[in-house]
């Protein structure tokens, strides 16, 4: 059935949740999916489960009915719902019954697993009057609060909540009768959200988002992406932040189809994304660039249920800045014979103090001279705005480069700090007053302008359509003896690239510590020839020198899962600095190099017992010191990896 009867000039609404009951009113959207939730099945093929506008409609009408019965507009609540549709009802039943909502993925209940600090931090910082879960949870977790347990802080923090069954405020049903009722939901000006910053710099902030700015937002980012009711959107990004929630909120605004799976469903098979995007006929799907690597490796297009076939694409949104242009061009290499059209990549930056969106460098009416794979690259990256060309709708979405420690703008072909000023930025950090004037409410120097956010990130504009492109993180930046600069990702592309059958993508960390660049990398598997793991070494310093110009002082090989990452996939360099001084990296051999020299340090599992302890240099952790004929051997103890599986970071 075809549904664009849509009007372009329909008005705007204030808030996503009141475009909601206006697509259900309409005779040809009441029976339209909204959204629709595919399980992997252990045969490969998927189980649909379908929720239509009209029955969405009425679940959040009648889940904010009976939140109401329990709780006050304007109380915060944690909603602790695995992925899928319930989910989904839950969120916009929140916002309607007009309460502040932080959806946090739901730990073990068990709290044994490292996973539920993020939660402790949640419930200590927002201090929510009540938890939204399945009443399976809740049993589990009042029989952790009845135990004596040693986590006392914990077990208090979760026995002052209210706690709240999904089934409690779903199976009961209220009147329908809603149109003759005022809008008591959250108002443009009132909080309706608490997102958390990545904690790819540092730890993880929260970020206050008004209903107004949200719905700014997904507005800027439906036009930038053409988006209208027969869109087709296949997403298994988190639904709980960033731009897997922007994304339900995207398909509301936009009268569209939303096809969604978890994040565990496409780790454990990456060719079921594709073979989503095929069975469904997909217009538009978000991806992070790491992932890219991953489909290619293993997403089995020669081992699936059913063909695969991408014809139907406009938009491959790539996100998780900075974007390789050899990367995306691969994988259109790899996908072109299935259909996929190299003009609907849709390179793109965003970041939770601005709602989500920001910019795209992806233009659907533009000439092919001005698409992939013709936009102009810098520096290997590709472009995430291009803003001499910004349309009507984004021209409220202004985009500065600056230099970060005098404020002053910088010339087109310098790089800075960018900084974005938009009706979609956020409030502030909860609880952070004095960072959020530091971050929210910047101005240029020697201008007279409206405030801007401080993204954090470096960025450079370049060339006549005045691409910008994104190069790195501030608080990343490795300085150089020679007055350089360098961004770390540089160096961890080039040592990848050189060992991609032993070192995992997109698993490395390079960062500067005591005047030397160290390089934590992960291998792929436990490897105990210490000539192999000596090569390694050898062979990612050469290819960093050669590629970057660039001295590496120390390499660390570790196990799979001990380099720290942001539940987006980001790496968290900061941490993984503080876990190697630390001594809480899984080591598997350390390599230092000093005036072309090479001090080899392998792990204790790779060369069996030692004979004599040591403390290392620059931490607390332990070492020992094994003879060999050849070389001096100091091997690093070290804990189990504390980096969660891929599945629970995402």
């Amino acid at each position: 059935m075809n549904y664009e009867n849509y009007d372009p000039s329909f008005p705007d609404q204030p808030v996503v949740d009141l475009y909601l009951p206006v697509w259900a009113d309409l005779p040809s959207f009441r029976s339209k999916p909204a959204f629709i939730w595919a399980e992997d099945g252990s045969n490969g093929a998927t189980k649909n489960s379908t929720i239509t506008y009209a029955q969405l409609n009425e679940s959040v009408h009648s889940i904010s009915t009976q939140l109401l019965t329990q709780l006050q507009r304007g109380d915060t609540v944690v909603i602790l719902c695995s992925p899928g549709l319930e989910l989904v009802e839950i969120i916009f039943g929140c916002q309607r019954a007009g309460l502040l909502c932080i959806p946090v993925f739901p730990p073990d209940p068990s709290f044994t697993k490292e996973n539920y600090h993020h939660l402790v931090r949640v419930l200590s910082q927002t201090k929510p009057k009540a938890a939204i879960a399945h009443h399976d949870y809740i049993a589990r977790v009042q029989h952790y609060i009845s135990l004596s347990s040693d986590n006392h802080k914990l077990a208090e923090m979760l026995q002052k909540l209210t706690w709240i069954s999904t089934s409690d405020i779903k199976d009961k049903k209220v009147s329908s009768n809603m149109g003759s009722l005022p809008y008591n939901g959250c108002r443009p000006n009132e909080m309706y959200l608490i997102q958390y910053t990545s904690g790819a710099t540092g730890i993880p902030k929260p970020v206050l988002v008004t209903a107004g700015a949200a719905a700014h937002n997904v507005r800027v980012a439906r036009k930038a992406y053409d988006l209208y009711p027969n869109s087709v959107i296949v997403s298994w990004l988190p639904q709980y932040h960033d731009c897997g929630l922007q994304f339900l909120l995207l398909t509301i605004i936009s009268g569209a189809t939303s096809v969604l799976t978890s994040p565990g469903a496409f780790v454990n098979r990456p060719g079921l994304w594709l073979e989503l995007i095929s069975k469904f006929q997909a217009t538009c799907t978000p991806v992070p660039s790491f992932s890219l690597p991953l489909v290619i490796k293993r997403g089995g297009v020669d081992k699936g249920t059913q063909p695969i076939s991408l014809w139907s694409l406009k938009n491959l949104i790539i996100i998780n800045e900075p974007i390789y242009k050899a990367s995306v061009d691969r994988f259109v290499e790899m996908f072109k014979p299935f259909g996929l059209n190299p003009s609907c990549i849709s390179p793109s930056y965003g970041l939770a103090e601005n709602g989500t969106f920001v910019s795209t460098a992806w233009r659907g009416n533009c000439s092919n001279a001005a698409s992939f794979p013709h936009i102009p690259s810098h520096n290997k990256l590709l472009p995430c705005a291009r803003l001499a060309s910004q349309r009507e709708e984004e021209e409220d979405m202004d985009i500065i480069v600056v230099d970060e420690e005098t404020c002053e703008l910088v010339v087109d072909g310098t790089e800075g700090e960018i900084w974005v000023s938009s009706p979609s930025n956020c409030s502030g950090y909860l609880g952070h007053p004095s960072l959020t004037r530091e971050i929210f409410q910047a101005r240029p120097r020697n201008k007279v302008s409206r405030c801007f956010v401080r993204t954090g990130d470096r960025g450079i504009i370049k060339g006549e359509e005045r691409f910008l492109y994104v190069t790195g993180r501030c608080s990343d930046v490795i300085k150089l003896p020679n007055n350089q600069e360098i961004h770390p990702h540089f160096i961890e592309t080039a040592a990848q690239n050189s060992c991609q059958k032993f070192l995992r993508g997109g698993c490395l960390a390079a960062f500067e510590m005591s005047s030397t660049i160290v390089l934590v990398a992960e291998i792929q598997r436990h490897e105990k020839d210490v000539k192999v793991l000596k090569q390694i070494c050898e062979w990612a310093k050469k290819a960093v020198l050669k590629e970057e110009k660039v001295e590496i002082g120390l390499m660390v090989l570790v196990k799979s899962g001990s380099v720290p990452k942001t539940t987006s996939g980001k790496i968290q360099r900061w941490a993984a600095k503080d876990m190697l001084i630390r001594g809480k990296m899984s080591v598997v051999m350390e390599m230092q190099f000093e005036d072309n020299n090479a001090r080899f340090l392998p792990s204790y599992e790779a060369i069996g017992k030692t004979n004599k302890e040591i403390r290392c240099q620059g931490g607390n952790r332990t070492s020992t010191v094994a003879e060999d004929r050849d070389q001096e051997i100091s091997l690093a103890f070290s804990s189990t990896p504390r980096r969660p599986p891929m599945l629970s970071l995402l």
